[in-house]
């Protein structure tokens, strides 16, 4: 078996299910199939007592898998949940706010970088790492040029570790693997069809396996 460490890893956006055992179900699955290095948990809507329950659910199945469970909501509730850190949406006021308030304790990444300006910015806060696109972002079978193009420039300069939205089908991630980023962001291409999410998380990995550069190569 290669090692996953050495090449583009997948990060999953846990999908909007209003039922939370059929969340459940649907993340435990697709981490069942195969290598997952982080697994972000949007708050959807959902207010604060009803995410932190729908977290609490979520977090002991993740961490059990090896993964890391990253709260994109309320960020009081990663501390409650015993989740390992924060995906921050906003921009550098959030994200040096989270940085102050949670790092190293807890893994602090994300930002909203719409551009090379955005990105430097937000690097200089030192995060764990820079998210290029946003968390519902796959609208399209193929990721956005725009952050393709932003994390190839990144991958290419700077030492901290990017995430690039992938699209809605498991082949868009070969694009994002080719710029040299560390992970690929999916979220409908393994969970438009729960039932279907470990076959999916294995076709992500064995197309990783295939295709990805290598660090340090």
């Amino acid at each position: 078996m290669s090692n996953v460490e050495d090449r583009c890893r997948l990060v999953l956006i846990a999908p909007e299910l209003a039922d939370g055992a059929a969340a459940e179900r649907a993340v435990g699955d697709a981490l069942r199939g195969g290598d997952v290095a982080s697994v972000i948990l949007p708050q959807y809507g959902l207010d604060d007592g009803a995410y932190q329950k729908h977290v609490e659910m979520l977090v002991p199945r993740i961490q059990d898998a090896g993964a890391a469970a990253l709260i994109a909501g309320e960020t009081r509730v990663a501390s409650r949940t015993g989740a390992d850190g924060v995906h921050i949406g906003g921009g550098t006021e959030d994200m040096k706010d989270a940085i102050d308030r949670l790092a190293p304790r807890m893994i602090v990444g994300g930002g909203r970088a719409r551009d090379r300006h955005a990105a430097l910015e937000i690097g200089e806060l030192r995060p764990d790492y820079i998210f290029f696109g946003r968390l519902e972002g796959d609208i399209k079978a193929e990721p956005h040029p725009k952050n393709v193009a932003l994390g190839q420039w990144w991958a290419a300069m700077i030492e901290i570790p990017c995430v690039i939205m992938g699209g809605q089908e498991i082949g868009s991630i070969a694009e994002i693997a080719e710029t040299g980023a560390e992970f690929v962001a999916l979220r409908q291409a393994v969970f438009a069809d729960p039932d279907q999410a470990a076959m999916r998380v294995a076709e992500a990995n064995a197309l990783l396996d295939e295709i990805a550069p290598r660090f340090g190569d």
